[in-house]
């Protein structure tokens, strides 16, 4: 039963990231976009969903076992974003969100691998700032900044998030393309290196004056 409530709850956190990505879509305004996309990561942390993004931050402070519950995630996720992205299609908000989203998924799949894989990590790094800012700021203020500058400066840097972009994917029905799996592929081992990061480095040098 926990794994399938792990998986549950990453289907949701798919379904909140998928709304974030569609009032991105939906917004002309590329600054008000990020902003409100901000909802989907609000919505995880209070709720406590699982974003893989969030959750492969904290792999070397869990045991081995957590890499299973990692990939269930990340699966989940995938389901959620998938699920969310079709049911769209029976909406009349869709061909507007179509066409956005295939111009924006045309872009990153044109992109170079290390360049994608670069953008990831970057991305990752701020969404770590915004989990851990939300988890440990002791001002109640600053969990949500937190949550808000990681969410809204990963976006208007055009930095890569794996979750984001199986929306964007699903909802520009665009899985058709190989080279679309592979792209979320890169994104992921970016996003994982990305989320890693600034934890491995605060463990070495956590004892030093």
């Amino acid at each position: 039963m926990k794994k399938l409530k792990i998986f549950v709850d990453a289907i949701l956190a798919g379904l909140f990231i998928s709304i974030g990505g569609t009032v991105f879509l939906s917004l002309e305004n590329k600054v008000l976009g990020s902003l409100f996309f901000a909802v989907g990561l609000f919505a995880i942390c209070t709720m406590k969903f699982n974003l893989y993004t969030g959750k492969v931050c904290y792999v070397f402070d869990n045991k081995p076992s957590y890499l299973i519950d990692l990939a269930i995630i990340w699966i989940g996720n995938f389901v959620g974003t998938f699920i969310t992205g079709n049911i769209l299609k029976l909406t009349r908000i869709y061909p507007a969100l179509q066409e956005k989203a295939q111009s924006i998924v045309n872009i990153k799949l044109m992109d170079e691998p290390i360049s994608v894989f670069i953008l990831a990590v970057f991305c990752d790094i701020l969404i770590y700032l915004a989990v851990e800012g939300y988890k440990n700021n002791p001002h109640e203020l600053g969990k949500y900044l937190s949550i808000l500058f990681g969410v809204t400066v990963f976006i208007l840097c055009g930095f890569e998030h794996c979750v984001a972009n199986m929306f964007y994917i699903s909802v520009g029905d665009m899985w058709t393309w190989a080279h679309a799996i592979e792209h979320i592929v890169i994104v992921t081992i970016g996003n994982s290196l990305g989320g890693v990061l600034i934890p491995l480095i605060k463990k070495a040098f956590k004892n030093v004056d």
